[in-house]
């Protein structure tokens, strides 16, 4: 048998196969679909202090290699979302990570002391490419100030593991993981979507009310995976790597640059059984190219 178990900051999970934070909602829809206690976890919606709609409609726009998305952080607010949570035990047996998101650190300090109380939330990862109403709208995740901030203040309400997911839109993403690793955070997820742009041709206009939003899907995976292979030289916490995941072959490339566990993200969207292909086809993977135990190959491409 071939082991697909990982420890991913102290939870052990079946298998490193994760869906990422907007593309699995709290996971009910899913549960129709199949069985989804096949997955090693679940990364839940980012969940805000108050209830959010959202941005104008379109929110979506698909485009070469990959998809635009500007949904806004639509979400139930936290004291819905503590119900969505808890309630999800009954058909998730595993432990879940909650996404939390806010526009000032007061709320991520809010929003996660609710949030880490839930008996099945095992990790909270902070969704930090949140624009900073304190600092004119800049990104959280583009200021080792911000991400330190946040981090310590979060982790001094949690009673769970902390996980800072970063952007890629910044110069150097080893420095701002340094700095939340600084703060003492448990681990790093990498990376959120780059910034991306898409034209009407006939009219040379943004097709989306809010023209710039966030690109992924499987063109991003080369540029995040670098971001994982540069982190990982630098820190000494665990990764979740994501982006542009669609086969099996890419939990194993992730891995291999330094993730402990990967999230299956956009991809969810256009084939909403991609999960379950990956778990099956990953045992089939690692007798192929003689692997026992894939914890093995965390950081292979290092040594």
């Amino acid at each position: 048998m071939n082991s697909l178990n990982v420890n991913l900051a102290g939870l052990v999970l079946d298998n490193p196969i994760i869906p990422a934070s907007g593309t699995f909602g709290f996971g009910y829809e899913f549960s129709k679909i199949y069985n989804i206690n096949i997955l090693g976890s679940i990364v839940l919606k980012s969940v805000t202090k108050k209830k959010l709609f959202g941005n104008p409609t379109p929110r979506i726009a698909e485009c070469e290699n990959g998809m635009l998305n500007s949904i806004g952080l639509e979400n139930p607010g936290v004291k819905d979302a503590v119900k969505k949570i808890f309630n999800l035990k009954k058909i998730f047996k595993k432990k879940v990570v909650a996404s939390v998101a806010g526009f000032s650190k007061d709320e991520y300090k809010f929003v996660t002391e609710k949030i880490s109380k839930i008996p099945n939330v095992g990790i909270v990862e902070l969704n930090l490419s949140c624009p900073n109403v304190e600092e004119d709208g800049i990104n959280f995740s583009s200021k080792k100030r911000s991400v330190i901030s946040i981090c310590k203040a979060v982790k001094s309400v949690s009673s769970k593991p902390i996980f800072a997911k970063l952007s890629p839109n910044v110069t150097d993403i080893t420095e701002i993981a340094l700095a939340a690793q600084g703060a003492d955070v448990d681990g790093i997820t990498l990376c959120n979507t780059l910034l991306g742009l898409e034209l009407e041709s006939k009219t040379g206009k943004p097709v989306l009310p809010r023209k710039i939003a966030g690109f992924s899907g499987r063109a991003i995976k080369p540029i995040n995976l670098r971001c994982v292979y540069q982190v990982y030289k630098k820190i000494n916490i665990p990764i979740m790597g994501v982006g542009g995941v669609q086969v099996a072959e890419d939990i194993l490339d992730y891995m291999s640059a330094g993730a402990v566990a990967v999230q299956v993200g956009s991809e969810n969207l256009v084939n909403p059984m991609v999960c379950q292909k990956i778990i099956e086809d990953l045992p089939k993977k690692l007798r192929e190219y003689r692997i026992k135990n894939i914890s093995d190959i965390i950081g292979r491409s290092h040594r």
